[in-house]
């Protein structure tokens, strides 16, 4: 076949799915090695930005917990940690809202510009659109400034979908009272896609995806086939909250969720314009 036979291909097998797709939300965690590699930034605003061209409404949420940890290791912070969770006092909590909502929400936001598009930083401060109140663990230990989602209002994210804007969300909320919370990407992201009723939400990992006990590639899961993955130990440790993430945001009305392998040049392409995808997709059961 000729590169040129090739590329038609590709093309027709991406037209359905960019028609399918046209005028709907896709709620994108930005993370893992697709936010530190200079390659794969440059080739995730790429994707983002062709996402916009075609009609589609991309709403991202980054984390930046190794840029924190830099940043804390560099001045001296120390940092106590409960059950893998960060105790964040006043202190780091400044430092997370310097990382988080300027250095790494301006950059994500300038590199989309820089390839064409037309992004806009946000925390849940603005317009206090992403209110949240203390997590506690174990029923009643407090980590500080770490939050849970309460209520999103979600007018001013859907205000820059329709007017061409491609928003870039910082998971960073406020209480009634102005106090700002840190919250986990992955759970924000969630619970935007669950308020926007998206049609997809990807969720970028440093993993192949879902895999089996031989290391297989999982996918077209529903919640009774990951209740029975987790119950044999197939999926354990760091991808528990991901999947958690996405079982409620599909039982609450987004579509599909997807977890993808970010370490893929163009994983948001391939996941959504091809046949075959680079990740788990993972829907509602019947």
């Amino acid at each position: 076949m000729t590169n040129k036979q090739t590329i038609s291909q590709v093309l027709n097998e991406a037209l359905p799915y960019m028609q399918r797709l046209s005028g709907q939300v896709v709620v994108i965690k930005f993370g893992g090695n697709a936010m530190v590699d200079e390659d794969l930034k440059h080739s995730f605003a790429r994707n983002i930005v062709l996402m916009k061209q075609v009609g589609i409404n991309p709403v991202l949420v980054h984390g930046g917990g190794p840029q924190i940890n830099k940043l804390l290791d560099k001045i001296g912070k120390k940092t106590e940690f409960i059950k893998g969770m960060r105790v964040t006092d006043s202190e780091t909590m400044d430092l997370v809202e310097m990382v988080l909502g300027g250095q790494i929400n301006k950059s994500i936001v300038n590199l989309i510009n820089q390839h064409g598009g037309r992004a806009v930083g946000l925390t849940g401060k603005d317009g206090r659109f992403m209110q949240a109140s203390p997590l506690k663990i174990d029923g009643d230990i407090n980590l500080g400034h770490v939050g849970k989602v309460d209520k999103i209002d979600p007018s001013l994210i859907s205000l820059l979908d329709n007017s061409n804007f491609i928003p870039v969300i910082a998971p960073i909320a406020v209480d009634a009272k102005g106090k700002s919370y840190n919250i986990n990407a992955d759970t924000v992201a969630g619970e935007i896609a669950k308020v926007l009723q998206a049609e997809k939400l990807l969720l970028l990992t440093n993993t192949t995806g879902i895999l089996d006990k031989k290391g297989n590639l999982l996918t077209g899961l529903d919640e009774k086939k990951i209740k029975n993955l987790i119950k044999d130990d197939t999926i354990d440790g760091g991808m528990l909250p991901k999947v958690q993430c996405a079982i409620d945001a599909v039982n609450a009305g987004v579509k599909t969720a997807q977890i993808i392998d970010g370490r893929v040049p163009n994983c948001v392409l391939l996941e959504l314009f091809t046949n075959q995808g680079v990740g788990t997709l993972i829907c509602k059961g019947s």
